[in-house]
């Protein structure tokens, strides 16, 4: 087997995995906000919200739209 780092695509992979995790992390805690269950600004909780639904959904294309080998 190879290792990680001898293989783009896996850690490119990984790399988009954690790019949608941390979008989630961010949208449930901006429900959190939302919900008052953490201390912080409802505006806080909307721009966390917006910035995980993009975290999750268009980040990881452009990423691979970046990193799609040539033709």
């Amino acid at each position: 087997m190879t290792s990680a780092a001898k293989d783009p695509a896996r850690s490119r992979w990984i790399v988009m995995q954690l790019v949608r995790l941390f979008g989630v992390a961010c949208v449930v805690g901006g429900l959190a906000i939302g919900a008052n269950k953490l201390s912080a600004p409802l505006w806080l909780g909307y721009v966390l919200i917006l910035s995980g639904m993009i975290g999750v959904f268009v980040i990881p294309r452009l990423l691979a739209r970046k990193w799609r080998s040539p033709r």
